[in-house]
């Protein structure tokens, strides 16, 4: 089994292995500047070579047989199928996929899945329902069907309590979903039932698929960028004003590290009687607490909890102060019944095992991660760093636990931006999509989540050279000898 702390995954004879290497790894390896930019213009000697990558966009071997199998099953000539883990999730992509198509589809059973059907002209739509709702079926459960070993049970009671201690909930306010977008996407579905005719609000550049939720289920969404100045004073007044279904936010942002004046939209939100959705995943509850701000908090756990790169997870927190949490427990109680769960029982088993560790992992990681940043701003060649600490860091105090810092991921710029792709190819760290696990890991951020807009993430401020590492459990020393190497081969 290949140690990425000692032996990255960083040339071109590593593109497109799993990242770890596991079968069921979350991610894959693009090495080179060039390709992320193959990857993400689906060129075939980039695209032949995946063996592996984020489950949301890239589908996992054992998913692919299990979408074959069952659409020699069920489905006829001309038609092609996605496999969704419940009957629930099948009906929600069913009605997006005919609403944006005005085509009847159909919904047949396989070994415990539900199978949408559609013609094979419909698949790239349907799919997007997949990326963007996060309602994945996951690689354990497809091999569990595929090999007819039936599907796992597990009793997650300890996950829960583990998870509900890490951030200060209380028991039987966590609940668990197939990914931190499903989470997200849940949490959406919920409060656009409220006031299903209202927009809601995005504050500050978040990840790319949370704005996408927004703008593509329901009533679609405002995107305010920098929350600060004229336009945010505006935003809060037209939230005070009770326009919106619901405020999201990121504490941090991903990947430009701010943090929103929370108790500034906290006051305008109760005014508006408006729920506050907040996303902790880029510094992790380890160091941040966003409860005495938030309705309700969404997590990714396939980053710093899990840990391993091994499973994909997703958490929604309920905060019980909330003038939202009856309406809120009702819904989510329903949604996941008595387990408290929509994973799958065998990620659950592999999601607890990996966060057993966490707190002892962050607590080094935050450590590191301050000196990597404390050579980054001194270096003569680098242009900008973005972390929390120097990024709007009096509001991020605010929310920082005491036990905490500033997190593991680091986004930054060289002065020359020609020089980007030199430098990041040189780079002997694991290059791919993600971010929080045991070992580093690096991306140019903006290629990957914005190919197709390049033009207006840069007019939001986000550079189209902007790299993004996500620091592992390396020495300080051995991650900056490899920063050193790459600086020097410019």
């Amino acid at each position: 089994m290949r140690n990425f702390i000692l032996n990255p995954a960083y040339t071109e004879d590593d593109l497109g292995i799993p990242v770890p290497n596991d079968k069921h790894a979350v991610t894959m390896c693009l090495p080179t500047w060039a390709s992320v930019i193959g990857y993400e213009e689906a060129r075939d000697k980039v695209m032949s070579k995946l063996q592996s990558g984020y489950p949301r966009f890239v589908l996992n071997p054992a998913v692919q047989r299990l979408f074959r199998k069952s659409e020699k099953a069920v489905a006829n000539e001309g038609e092609k199928v996605i496999v969704f883990p419940s009957r629930d999730v099948a009906q929600r992509a069913l009605r997006y996929i005919e609403s944006k198509t005005g085509v009847a589809l159909r919904i047949a059973s396989y070994d415990g899945l539900q199978v949408l059907i559609m013609p094979e002209e419909l698949y790239a739509i349907g799919m997007e329902y997949w990326r963007f709702s996060g309602e994945v079926v996951s690689s354990r459960q497809a091999l569990d069907v595929l090999d007819e070993g039936g599907l796992w049970e597990y009793n997650n009671d300890d996950l829960l309590r583990r998870l509900e201690c890490f951030g200060g909930y209380d028991e039987g306010d966590v609940y668990l979903y197939e990914s931190g977008m499903s989470a997200a996407f849940a949490v959406h579905r919920k409060l656009r039932e409220l006031t299903p005719s209202k927009k809601s609000l995005q504050l500050d550049f978040p990840y790319v698929d949370i704005l996408k939720i927004q703008n593509h289920f329901g009533a679609g969404a405002v995107f305010l960028p920098v929350s600060e100045g004229e336009l945010f004073d505006e935003a809060l007044k037209r939230i005070r004003d009770g326009e919106f279904s619901s405020v999201f936010c990121e504490a941090p942002s991903n990947p430009l590290m701010r943090v929103t004046d929370l108790a500034k939209i906290r006051a305008a939100c109760d005014d508006g009687n408006v729920p506050l959705v907040i996303d902790d995943t880029v510094c992790s509850n380890f160091n941040v607490d966003v409860k005495p701000y938030a309705d309700v908090v969404t997590s990714s756990l396939t980053k710093w909890v899990a840990g391993n790169g091994k499973v994909m997870a997703g958490a929604v927190q309920l905060v019980k102060s909330s003038k939202f949490y009856g309406e809120l427990k009702d819904f989510f109680d329903n949604e996941c019944g008595e387990s408290h769960s929509r994973l799958y029982a065998q990620d659950a088993a592999i999601l607890d095992e990996g966060s057993k560790d966490f707190l002892e992992r962050m607590g080094q990681i935050n450590i590191t991660s301050a000196g990597v940043v404390s050579y980054l701003l001194t270096h003569e060649v680098v242009d900008e760093v973005w972390y929390p600490s120097l990024n709007t860091k009096e509001l991020y105090d605010k929310v920082m636990t005491e036990r905490g810092g500033y997190g593991g991921l680091i986004s930054f710029t060289l002065k020359n931006e020609k020089k980007s792709a030199k430098f990041f190819d040189s780079l002997r760290i694991t290059k791919g999509p993600s971010f929080g696990m045991n070992f580093s890991l690096a991306c140019p951020y903006t290629l990957l989540a914005h190919y197709d807009e390049l033009e207006w993430a840069k007019n939001c401020g986000v550079s189209n050279n902007l790299i993004r590492l996500s620091v592992g459990n390396e020495s300080l020393s051995d991650l900056i000898n490899r920063f050193d190497e790459a600086f020097a081969a410019l």
